[in-house]
């Protein structure tokens, strides 16, 4: 299925719940968790067929500040935030239940050109930098590499790999800096506006409680409103542990 114009996002979540993996079709090999490439196929009448990126839990490596094995259920958390808010563009992603491996993530597959990505272009001519910069401030990105923002063939963005999401601790590790100490855009107010009156026992929250835990969700709340104050500014690089390595 091709994220094409008329893309429907909940289409595709409801696709990838229901249709069977089929197929595992290869190892990502430079990932640090276990992720598949998986064909999911099935359908009455004529056949549906998806690729999609698989991530189980049982694959999930051990870190010493994350829990083990809620790797999958944050990629899935920050989907639904990006979902909510309008932006950036997160492939829909889904907790999959049955599959080879056990429960995990299950994220719409991205054909997109490896050469594009944050490190090969001006990311300060392009509106959707400053809205993925900001989104990683929201979730508490610990983990935003050059490599995890996809380029597809229309020239949109998608961004990937969100196990490292949601700590209570400060985590934020990005590439993208090119916009510290700049103000809350305009223009994403009413969507954080929005998102901050939902996660106060809204849809939002409702839907997050199931993968993140209740202090996570609270501090989550608690990064929206500090956003929407009037003095709040895009943060500084803290020090060199602030840019992931490699950093694409």
């Amino acid at each position: 299925m091709d994220p094409g114009p008329s893309f429907d996002p909940v289409a595709v979540e409801a696709a990838l719940r229901r249709l069977p993996i089929v197929e595992l079709k290869g190892l990502f090999r430079r990932s640090s968790n276990y992720t598949f490439l998986v064909e999911l196929r099935g359908g009455c009448g004529p056949p549906e067929r998806l690729l999609a990126v698989y991530k189980p839990a049982r694959g999930e490596s051990p870190l010493w500040d994350f829990p083990t094995g809620t790797l999958y259920r944050r990629e899935v958390a920050a989907y639904l935030l990006a979902r909510y808010l309008g932006w950036p563009r997160v492939p829909p992603t889904v907790v999959k239940e049955q599959a080879p491996h056990g429960v995990g993530a299950l994220q719409l597959f991205v054909d997109a050109r490896p050469e594009l990505h944050h490190l090969s272009s001006d990311g300060r001519r392009n509106p959707v930098w400053m809205e993925i910069a900001l989104f990683d401030v929201l979730a508490n990105n610990a983990d935003r590499k050059a490599g995890h923002c996809l380029t597809d063939d229309r020239g949109r963005v998608w961004i990937i790999d969100h196990g490292l999401t949601f700590h209570v601790e400060p985590k934020l590790r990005t590439v993208i800096w090119d916009f510290a100490g700049r103000p809350l855009p305009r223009r994403l107010r009413p969507d954080l506006e929005r998102a901050a009156g939902s996660l106060e026992g809204g849809e939002l929250a409702q839907a997050l409680s199931e993968l993140i835990d209740r202090d996570e969700l609270d501090m989550l709340r608690q990064r929206v409103n500090t956003i929407l104050k009037p003095a709040w500014r895009m943060p500084h690089p803290t020090s060199a542990w602030s840019v992931p390595w490699p950093p694409v």
